[in-house]
């Protein structure tokens, strides 16, 4: 067993070692390597949120499927790993990442938002985000939304 953690921590080291004139896409990571970075104080970085971790996404016909995105920007120094996101009801699934993102590089949490089962009115709805982040490794991203008949 403390083998594999060494293997796994070594290839999270080269690979984040690696430099390159090109843009690549980044390569998925195991949850293993994401659970040891999320650990792993030394390597926890921070995240800017793109716009902001509040949506309004004003009035919504009732039987439409949304996409929400939140997109951001690791502003650290070390590569970000979005650990785990979940949301906070059945009516709304998220999407997680599954790559590393480098410092200065960004991304985006999408989450899809189903009006089908809801009440007509308004609705605040969260998903929640893990990430390898100082000073907080948990991140509440929330949008509002308006259900029409």
């Amino acid at each position: 067993m403390k083998k594999l953690f060494i293997m796994l921590a070594i290839s999270a080291v080269i690979a984040s070692c690696g430099t390159s004139d090109k843009q690549t896409p980044s390569e998925p990571i195991t949850d293993a390597q994401k659970d040891q970075a999320a650990r792993d104080t030394a390597n926890y970085t921070t995240i800017s949120w793109t716009d902001s971790t509040f949506l309004d996404l004003g009035k919504v016909k009732k039987g439409q499927i949304v996409e929400v995105s939140f997109p951001f920007t690791n502003a650290g120094d070390k590569n970000l790993f979005i650990t785990n996101v979940t949301a906070g009801c059945g009516c709304t699934v998220p999407e997680k990442p599954q790559e590393a993102f480098p410092p200065g590089k960004g991304g985006v949490i999408k989450a899809q938002f189903d009006s089908n089962n809801q009440a007509v009115g308004e609705h605040r709805k969260q998903v929640f985000a893990s990430a390898n982040t100082k000073p907080n490794r948990e991140h509440q991203l929330t949008f509002r939304v308006e259900i029409i008949e």
